[in-house]
């Protein structure tokens, strides 16, 4: 399987700007000038993390849905992001998987974050995706889900049963596990910190995106955004409270053979999540 590119706009966020944001970002992406497979961009890229959501929703058909359909289109590749979505008379804090051929795939962030009272304004998703790129298997999830390993917990299906674990292979949910986020620059170090651990504990890729600079309610955010390997190694050069856009090239092959030389997964405990 080939490697897997994947680009992080780390940027500041105009408050509740839709056009505004949408400017900035289409500049960032039309410079541009390497291919890539992916482009992540924050946690409610097009308004920063707000709860005004009468004000800033909008429906999946509207302005920022087109825009990302045609970005995706031009740079042939995948782009992704949260956004405000209003339907059927609800708000969701919705992840958009955007393909250049106009299809998407959507995730609604499962964990509100109450101590912002986003479980006041937002309804709660109850199902995980994973989305498939060029082979490999990828699970998107929001900011606060972060905190809750069993939410971002991988899978494994034993392809060869045997006890030899020389001999065994296994068959993992997901090869990447991807965050978007506001995350406030007063508690990044747990940030980095839960990076790190569920690299390592998923044996996955992990990519947490993150925004930097001061919100409307004058939260800081540093962005600390980072692309760590199974290993719980940063990949990455993003700088804190930097404006950064930096393409990292992911090895499949380096991912299989650790699972293969340290297959964790053997001894997985099983379990199920009630909703």
């Amino acid at each position: 399987m080939k490697n897997l590119s994947i680009t992080i706009i780390q940027s500041h966020l105009y408050w509740e700007n839709i056009d505004k944001n949408l400017e900035m970002f289409s500049q960032k992406i039309a410079a541009l000038t390497e291919q890539t497979d992916l482009i992540v961009l924050p946690e409610m890229f097009n308004t920063g993390f707000t709860m005004n959501t009468g004000s800033v929703a909008e429906q999946m058909n509207e302005k920022t849905m087109q825009w990302m359909s045609q970005l995706s289109k031009e740079k042939k590749c995948v782009l992704t992001g949260s956004l405000i979505i209003r339907e059927n008379g609800r708000y969701y804090n919705r992840l958009i998987w955007m393909r250049p051929n106009g299809t998407f795939e959507t995730y609604d962030k499962r964990h509100l974050f109450r101590m912002a009272k986003e479980d006041n304004y937002f309804t709660s998703g109850n199902k995980r995706i994973i989305t498939e790129l060029n082979g490999w298997r990828i699970c998107p999830l929001i900011c606060y889900d972060l905190r809750f390993p069993v939410w971002s917990r991988n899978k494994w299906e034993k392809k060869i049963p045997t006890t030899d674990p020389k001999n065994s292979s296994l068959l993992a949910d997901y090869d990447v596990l991807l965050y978007i986020a506001n995350w406030p620059e007063r508690r990044s170090h747990p940030w980095r910190s839960l990076l790190i651990a569920r690299a390592i504990e998923n044996q996955a890729y992990v990519t947490g995106l993150n925004r930097i600079g001061a919100d409307g309610n004058d939260i800081t955010h540093s962005g600390d955004s980072a692309i760590i390997n199974f290993k719980g190694e940063t990949l990455s050069k993003t700088r804190a409270n930097e404006e950064s856009v930096e393409t990292i090239s992911l090895n499949y092959a380096e991912l299989e053979e650790f699972r293969k030389t340290f297959p964790v997964g053997l001894d997985a405990d099983n379990y199920s999540i009630q909703l």
